[in-house]
């Protein structure tokens, strides 16, 4: 059976055993697999101008999810430090064969300070075969194929931790993934970061015609594989999607400018009620 667990999260027990950290305080003595350097308490607020890596504060926790074909991924899932999260992004890295994975820097922007910005829960794993300073999961790359199985792994942690409306964050790669798989989920919608429409055929991109749920792509000017007016072209088959074009882009979204784009555009549609983003943080100290 499919299934995730994580090694803490904040205030009581969890039904895998694993002892919480109490929100707001530091504990007389640290859980095992707890990462201490990775908390931030209720300590005197500073302000702090957001740059590239500044990780503000928020619950963080090593997750490991499991796929139905038993291999094990590992990941990271960031919630807002003091309340509960109103929205929670999927992430789905960018090819790993060329160096995709879940510390891919618009991800890992998204979980650095969402949570602390937008109140949105972020988790991040590695697909298969995939590696990270977190570790590496199990398995091989299976060509967005076998993703499938990953996909499904970490839905299965966001209804076990009964996370809110659940959002598909896709980027590159990960779009592909989204746009295969994720309509077999209850998603509220996908993001789709620089989608190349490379292993999507036209039959599973058309299969959301009929589909409600929201779909958003930024496409940059200036992308490798896929710019905005053929993005439009092909995403035509999707009457209700979004194809939004940013100005002087480029595939990897590289320079805070790009970056922090990328995040205010997925906090207006997941959580616009905290647009817009400040560029400094007022508040516990960073990490």
């Amino acid at each position: 059976m499919r299934g995730a667990t994580g090694t803490s999260t904040a205030g009581g027990s969890h039904e895998d055993g694993a002892q919480r950290v109490p929100v707001g305080r530091r504990p007389d003595r640290w859980p095992v697999g707890w990462h201490r350097d990775r908390y931030v308490g209720e300590d005197s607020a500073v302000s702090t101008e957001i740059r590239s890596n500044v990780v503000l504060p928020a619950r963080r926790e090593d997750v490991v999810l499991r796929t139905a074909d038993g291999l094990t991924l590992v990941g990271e899932l960031a919630l807002p430090l003091d309340r509960e999260p109103v929205a929670t992004l999927v992430t789905l890295h960018p090819l790993p064969t060329a160096g995709g994975f879940m510390d891919s820097h618009v991800l890992r922007k998204a979980a650095a300070r969402l949570p602390a910005l937008a109140d949105l829960a972020v988790l991040r794993f590695n697909t298969r075969g995939t590696t990270s300073p977190r570790g590496t999961s199990d398995g091989a790359f299976g060509e967005g194929d076998l993703e499938a199985l990953d996909l499904a792994a970490a839905m299965d942690l966001v209804a076990d931790r009964a996370l809110p409306h659940p959002w598909l964050l896709g980027w590159s790669f990960g779009t592909e993934v989204a746009l295969k798989h994720g309509r077999e989920h209850p998603v509220e919608g996908a993001i789709l970061l620089s989608p190349p429409l490379h292993r999507t055929s036209e039959a599973e991109l058309s299969a959301w015609a009929d589909d409600p749920r929201r779909i958003v792509a930024l496409v940059p000017e200036h992308d490798d594989y896929l710019r905005p007016v053929e993005a439009a072209e092909r995403f035509a088959a999707i009457p209700g999607a979004e194809v939004i074009g940013i100005d002087g882009a480029k595939h990897l979204w590289v320079g805070e400018r790009q970056a922090g784009r990328v995040l205010e555009e997925i906090v207006r549609v997941v959580n616009p009620a905290a647009r817009p983003l400040p560029s400094v943080w007022s508040g516990p100290s960073p990490a």
